[in-house]
């Protein structure tokens, strides 16, 4: 937790209520998705505003929301030949998939929720993709290329998206289109948001998209409602991703590579040892 304060702000009853909401929820689509505002700009703007004088007032923690697109880059530096030996076992991994029946990758519609499905992506060793909306030519090629270097497994895409037009007839796209680049017999499995966890979990509707050119087959299919697969907590979307996982996994293999890393970083660690204490 770190609620570092900049700025003395005083907040109306009102502003302080809904800080403590965002404390608790700290994402702002979740404030959108679980009808705590309205879904307009105009909203969206004031509780930007909002969270960002909150931050500055110490109100909340600054580590909880993260800017994806403004990245800085630095060129690697390291402080010894430890350091760097430090962050070469902390990166160090076999090709876990090699022993396995199925080849798998994560894709997912929306940024918001990469920072999600990132742990689960490296807690199961497997490549995740943020195509936000329909993804680029580029994109599919070089997926494409990824899943026919696996040609001797089952492939598995698993997709994450909005149940609404465009979100729909992305499986249908990344299908088409991973056909276009020779991949054969793909199987493009939609984990969320479906149907059925609709019903379950009752997310707010928004109005299906009237200007969305699949809009009239959705609806005559699904009504004039559409859900947004952000609405669904982050604990529920972590454990569907994770069964799915753990269903198409050899658990036993994977260990067994797990395993012989564990090995392996530990005779480097011994070999750095000695290394370093020469060099001294």
């Amino acid at each position: 937790m770190s609620c570092e304060k900049f700025k003395d702000v005083r907040f109306k009853p009102a502003s302080l209520r809904m800080l403590e909401i965002c404390a608790g929820i700290i994402k702002i689509y979740q404030c959108i998705t679980r009808n705590i505002i309205p879904n307009t700009e105009r909203s969206y703007k004031n509780l930007a505003k909002l969270v960002s004088e909150g931050r500055l007032a110490g109100m909340l923690d600054w580590g909880a929301i993260e800017d994806r697109i403004r990245q800085p880059w630095s060129p690697s530096e390291f402080a010894s030949l430890k350091s760097l030996a430090e962050a070469a076992l902390r990166s160090y991994r076999l090709p876990r998939w090699e022993g396995q029946d199925n080849y798998v990758e994560l894709w997912v519609e929306k940024d918001a929720l990469a920072g999600v499905l990132r742990p689960l992506a490296s807690r199961f060793h497997a490549t995740m993709c943020v195509n936000r909306g329909y993804s680029s030519q580029s994109a599919m090629y070089e997926a494409a290329g990824r899943f026919n270097s696996w040609q001797d497994k089952e492939r598995v895409l698993l997709y994450l998206g909005d149940h609404d037009p465009s979100g729909e007839d992305m499986v249908r796209d990344i299908r088409d289109r991973m056909h276009m680049f020779g991949v054969e017999n793909l199987e493009v499995r939609k984990l969320a948001l479906t149907r059925e966890q609709i019903t379950q979990y009752n997310p707010p509707p928004n109005p299906a998209k009237q200007s969305d050119p699949r809009a009239d087959a959705y609806r005559a299919e699904h009504g004039d409602s559409s859900w947004e697969v952000d609405a669904l907590p982050p604990e529920v979307l972590s454990q569907i991703i994770t069964d799915v996982f753990e269903e198409l996994i050899d658990r036993e293999k994977m260990d067994a590579v797990v395993a012989r890393e564990e090995r392996d970083k530990k005779e480097l660690s011994a070999a750095v040892a000695k290394i370093v204490k020469k060099s001294r």
